[in-house]
């Protein structure tokens, strides 16, 4: 990829993480309120179809990653971009009937989810591709991982935006609400369908073909990537940081229910969590440029482990109900300083994990490692929460789930990372 496409397209990489925010943010959110108020739907059921859609998402990452690779990044984003407006389509259509239309409601879910999975894996291949292209230029890894700080950042400001759209569309219900989501992934594709360009692939400075055009492929890509020891189990250890971000939606509101806190800390938490993000985000992404990929990640996952420490071994009161939200702040500021520290820095180290084969396979099998062990750690993680709460179980057990696996990633990651490939790659 050449220096001047490289300086156009990163800004459309980039904004266009803020679009999928926005459309996505300001539609999800409500799921849960339709199905409880228009579907009469239980608590249960909710958290199903929701954990539903989540895994359709983060499931069948490796999915759309293989069709990356085979079809490349540009047509599967432009797929995923049909693929959800047609979700949001059906959620909205799934309303317009006197009778809403529960199979509908959860076939458009569904289909919200995949359309993630296609887009997603195809926006981190090309943001890696100008991130090679930015290193290559500059002859320089000092800032290997500011590119995805700033995806993180631009998802950050979409995921406040969105929800903010789809709260003022709220008056007119929210078949419009979905139908403004589908109109605006239509947009967003048509966009990126005229801004996103076709790169001749002896352009790339690597020589790696995933670029914006369909490409030939070497077969056995996606068994390279399965059969490449040392990434598959990075993409293990990886899994906990995951898991640990996802209690932010599960134990942390838990958690402040327990303690008899008003819901309101719940939007309170989220909203500092975006000031962290914005504010701290590119001087992290400087640090860990300084310091290296090893070092970032176990300073990353033992950050995340201290705050699920304090939340299992500092005393909810100590002074009083006062201690109560400081000690769920002060471990939701080390959790979110440990994600924005591994997280940007794990996918930089993908194409460097690749060795220069396509990298839409270990991006996929990257995510698809961590909605896996959402999906299994949660049901482990809910029902330890709701044993400690009866008094079955002592009270930091649910913790300690979430603090070991980041302390084994804070052990063997780093090494990982420092191996020679030529002593770990293939079987």
């Amino acid at each position: 990829m050449k220096t001047s496409s490289s300086r156009f397209e990163v800004p459309v990489l980039l904004g266009t993480q803020t679009l999928f925010n926005i459309g996505f943010y300001a539609v999800v959110p409500f799921l849960a309120i339709v199905l409880t108020n228009d579907f009469l739907l239980a608590g249960t059921a909710v958290g199903l179809i929701l954990g539903i859609r989540t895994f359709a998402q983060q499931g069948l990452f490796l999915a759309g990653g293989i069709l990356a690779d085979r079809f490349g990044a540009r047509s599967v984003i432009l797929i995923g971009c049909a693929v959800r407006a047609a979700g949001f389509i059906t959620l909205s259509a799934s309303l317009w009937s006197g009778a809403p239309t529960l199979w509908m409601f959860i076939l458009g879910t569904l289909l919200t989810g995949f359309g993630g999975a296609l887009f997603s894996p195809g926006l981190n291949i090309l943001v890696a591709a100008a991130q090679v292209a930015r290193e290559h230029n500059q002859h320089s890894q000092a800032k290997q991982s500011t590119l995805f700080a700033w995806l993180s950042i631009t998802g950050e400001i979409g995921a406040i935006t969105g929800p903010l759209v789809g709260a003022a569309l709220w008056g007119w219900g929210f078949a419009t609400v979905a139908g403004f989501g589908a109109a605006f992934f239509v947009l967003i594709g048509l966009f990126l369908a005229i801004a996103l360009r076709r790169p001749n692939p002896a352009e790339s400075p690597t020589g790696q073909r995933n670029d914006l055009s369909k490409q030939e492929v070497p077969p056995g890509g996606l068994r390279r990537c399965l059969t490449d020891r040392r990434f598959v189990a990075f993409c293990g250890l990886h899994a906990s940081d995951l898991l640990a971000y996802n209690q932010l939606y599960l134990a942390i509101p838990l958690e402040l229910e327990r303690l008899g806190l008003p819901t309101q800390w719940v939007g309170l938490i989220f909203a500092w969590i975006s000031i962290l993000t914005l504010t701290l985000q590119l001087p992290l992404a400087r640090l860990a440029g300084r310091i290296g990929a090893a070092a970032t990640l176990r300073f990353g996952y033992l950050c995340s482990a201290l705050g699920f420490g304090v939340l299992a071994f500092v005393p909810a009161l100590v002074f009083g109900n006062e201690t109560g939200p400081a000690r769920i702040l002060c471990a939701v500021t080390l959790l979110t300083l440990g994600h924005m520290s591994v997280h940007p820095t794990a996918l930089s180290l993908v194409p460097k994990f690749a060795g220069g084969h396509p990298t839409g396979s270990y991006f996929g099998l990257l995510a698809s490692c961590g909605g896996l062990a959402v999906l299994l750690g949660n049901l482990l993680i809910g029902w330890l929460l709701t044993q400690s709460g009866d008094g079955t179980v002592p009270g930091f057990l649910p913790w300690m789930v979430l603090i070991v696996p980041l302390l084994l990633a804070s052990w063997l990651a780093a090494p990982l990372v420092r191996m020679p490939r030529t002593l770990t790659t293939q079987m």
